[in-house]
């Protein structure tokens, strides 16, 4: 990846402090400059504990806005749903500056165009992690997803047992600045693949003019 900055912090604990500051140092300058900040946040496995770090961070959450990167087709209050973790995690103020994706809906195509409407015309930050086979967001190897450009909320087919709702490249690409949170041993290929700008895997076609990797040193490719 030409430009992106890489962030190598001792262990994932470091790694979800960094990116706990760098969200809480987006904020203050989006609010600062525009008057709000418009953030998108993924699920997965690794950011729990940075958003849960927000809870001691300086961010006027009456002027934020919080949109999901991607959500499972599932019910409310699920296990598997991302929202639920977001509510376990986040601060309570943050808790109503949630705009669940609506994965709910009877008609899930209306549902995600309607999702789409709701979405500003650039994220001042979007947060994304990467999965083993190199899927981020719910951009997932193989699916007609990932062909996606003329829409910006999409489904995917079913996918380690779900259906997903995702946003789609055009935002990501949109977006004034993306963090990537990657900690961990089991990152170490897709990551080396994703510092190398392959783009056979969905990670790697992201296009962003400004991009931070926040890893940590078991996640580090080897040199």
């Amino acid at each position: 990846m030409i430009g992106v900055r890489v962030d190598v912090l001792a262990d994932a604990g470091a790694a979800a402090a960094r990116g706990a500051e760098e969200i809480t140092a987006a904020g203050s300058v989006a609010i600062a400059e525009r008057g709000r900040f418009l953030l998108a946040v993924s699920g997965g496995t690794e950011p729990w504990r940075m958003f849960g770090l927000l809870d001691d961070r300086a961010l006027d959450w009456r002027r934020t806005e919080i949109f999901q990167v991607d959500e499972r087709v599932a019910p409310d209050g699920d296990g598997d749903r991302n929202l639920s973790h977001l509510r376990e995690s986040l601060p309570a103020a943050a808790l109503e500056r949630i705009r669940p994706m609506p994965v709910t809906a009877e008609d899930l195509d209306a549902a995600a165009g309607r999702y789409a409407a709701s979405l500003p015309e650039a994220f001042d930050l979007i947060h994304l992690g990467i999965g083993p086979d190199g899927h981020t967001a719910s951009l997932v190897p193989g699916d007609p997803v990932l062909e996606v450009r003329d829409r910006l909320v999409a489904l995917t087919g079913e996918y380690q047992g779900r259906r997903r709702m995702t946003l789609t490249y055009p935002v990501l690409e949109a977006a004034r600045r993306i963090i990537w949170l990657i900690p961990g041993a089991a990152k170490r290929e897709p990551l080396r693949r994703l510092l190398a700008g392959d783009r056979s895997i969905p990670a790697g076609r992201v296009e962003a003019s400004r991009a931070t990797v926040i890893a940590d040193r078991d996640a580090l490719p080897a040199a």
